[in-house]
Order: C-alpha cells, then sequence, then structure tokens
C-alpha cells in the first residue's frame, strides 16, 4: 500500500475512533506522527477535517465529505489490485484481531498456509477483550477478527466458524463452590456474560458480582485468587496459565456453548489479502 493510502487507512481509523490516543497506539503512530499525517491532508484537502474542543474530536462537514472520499479511494485501490495481472505476489499489510488464547490455538493453523503462500505480506496482530471484536472489525480497525460469533451475525460482517467451545462455571480449588451462591466473577460484556444471564434467568439465581474485568484471561485470574466463581469458554480454560488453580463447577444444562469464528467484512471479501486468507479456510460444517 503506497503511502497515500497508508495516510487515507489512518484518516478513517481516526474519523472512526474520534481519539487520537487510540488511533495512535492501534496504527502504531506516535501522536506527533500521527498529527502530521492530519495536518498534511488537511493541507492536501484545503480544509480543517477535525474539530478539537472541551467535548472531545469531532469531524467537520469537510471532514466528513473527506471520508466518504478516502473510502472509496481506497476501494477502488483494493478494486484495482484485485485485477492485477499477477495476483500471487500479494504485499501489504493484514490486520489481523484474536484474543490471546486464540493466538495459541487457532491463529497457527489458520495463519500458517496463508503465511507460506503469501510470505511478503506483513501480519499486524493485535490482542484484546474479545467483546470488542466485531467492532473494532466493522469500524475499520482491523481486516480479520478471530472472535465469537451471535447467533445472528451483523448484516455487513460475514463469519466462517473455526471452533465451538462449552461455557463453563470455574472457581478456585481451595473455595469451592458446588451450589453456585457466588458471588461471581463475570466479563463486563459479551457472549459470555450473555449467556451467563440466560443461564441466571432460567434458573431464578440471584446473582452478586464481585467483579467484571474485561478479557477471559483476567476473569480467571480473579477467579484463581479467590474472588468469586466465574463463566469462560472451556478453550480459554484449557489453556490459561493458572488451570491448575482451578476447577469446573458442574451444572445441568451448561451454558450455551459459544461459536469461534473468522469473521470479516462483505465488502472486503473481494480484497486480495481478505479474499486469501478467507479462500484458504474451510466452509462452515
Amino acid at each position: 500500500m503506497s503511502e497515500h493510502h497508508e495516510e487515507l487507512r489512518v484518516f478513517l481509523h481516526l474519523a472512526g475512533t474520534l481519539n487520537f490516543g487510540r488511533t495512535s497506539l492501534d496504527c502504531h503512530l506516535s501522536p506527533a506522527t500521527l498529527t502530521r499525517t492530519v495536518q498534511r491532508l488537511e493541507v492536501r484537502a484545503g480544509a480543517r477535517l477535525f474539530d478539537r474542543g472541551p467535548r472531545g474530536v469531532a469531524l467537520t462537514a469537510e471532514g466528513q465529505r473527506f471520508r466518504q472520499y478516502a473510502a472509496r479511494a481506497l476501494d477502488l485501490w483494493h478494486e484495482y489490485r484485485a485485477g492485477h495481472a499477477d495476483p500471487v505476489e500479494l504485499t501489504g499489510t493484514l490486520g489481523v484481531f484474536a484474543t490471546v488464547t486464540a493466538c495459541q490455538t487457532l491463529l497457527p493453523e489458520l495463519l500458517a498456509p496463508f503465511r507460506a503462500a503469501h510470505p511478503q505480506v506483513r501480519i499486524d496482530l493485535r490482542t484484546g477483550d474479545a467483546a470488542t471484536a466485531l467492532a473494532r472489525l466493522d469500524e475499520g480497525e482491523v481486516d480479520i477478527a478471530v472472535a465469537g460469533v451471535p447467533v445472528r451475525v451483523p448484516d455487513p460482517l460475514a463469519s466462517r466458524t473455526l471452533a465451538r467451545t462449552p461455557v463453563v462455571f470455574v472457581t478456585a480449588r481451595d473455595r469451592p463452590d458446588p451450589e453456585l451462591t457466588g458471588p461471581f466473577v463475570l466479563p463486563r460484556r459479551g457472549l459470555v456474560r450473555e449467556a451467563a444471564q440466560r443461564w441466571f434467568r432460567a434458573h431464578a439465581r440471584t446473582v452478586h458480582i464481585s467483579a467484571e474485568p474485561d478479557g477471559h484471561e483476567a476473569l480467571l485470574a480473579l477467579v484463581a485468587l479467590g474472588c468469586g466463581t466465574g463463566v469462560v469458554p472451556r478453550l480459554v480454560l484449557d489453556h490459561s496459565v493458572v488451570r491448575d488453580a482451578l476447577t469446573v463447577v458442574p451444572v445441568d444444562p451448561e451454558p450455551e456453548s459459544l461459536t469461534i469464528g473468522l469473521c470479516v467484512r462483505r465488502a472486503d471479501l473481494r480484497r486480495p489479502l481478505v479474499s486469501a486468507l478467507w479462500s484458504g479456510t474451510a466452509p462452515d460444517g
């Protein structure tokens, strides 16, 4: 991707977050470099694209127009690259989001064939809270997300199943909770949180929540410290460094299982990098 197209990508990220700090971190740019990038684009556009005020950052009217231009310009670039006479030698950067557990368990098998076929492609791998994966994808922060898939996938996105895992109750070995009296450590948000809440409602449980961390790995650390009984995907528990300090609390029935999928924006399936990874994975089934 040329320097100009990279600047447009950074602009679109900032237009989506309206947060210079977050864009600086996610795009691996220093705050000064990000500011200079915006200034160069404003000089070329001949107008101010962002307003910074007491209430935060906002797009100007010209910024809204420039956002439409930038999105279309990148689409045209990707369409051009898709029709290149020699599509085998793919280059550029593929932004991938996955949790720490997914990086350890699913990404090696997913990315190994892609890396072998396209060694010139740079993988920009980002990790974080599973509950934010689809939002990051939808906002254009990454090209691919390995994430929990809801029953109804948002229309702009497409998914392909990579794994299914039970969701289990887990507590510290020295703090058994066979009657599930709590207190409970639940994810702050996301599909596992929703599955736990449905289970509690179905069993008429009164829930006292002691902690609501971001991320399943952080949740298990708190459970191991004795902060309460947690709810996590079994896949995360099996690969946790604190698993020997934990024990599963059996329940019947278990909370709903979690589907983990490879997720992309449908509009990006025509992009060479995304299409190459997508076509190299087996269909659902």
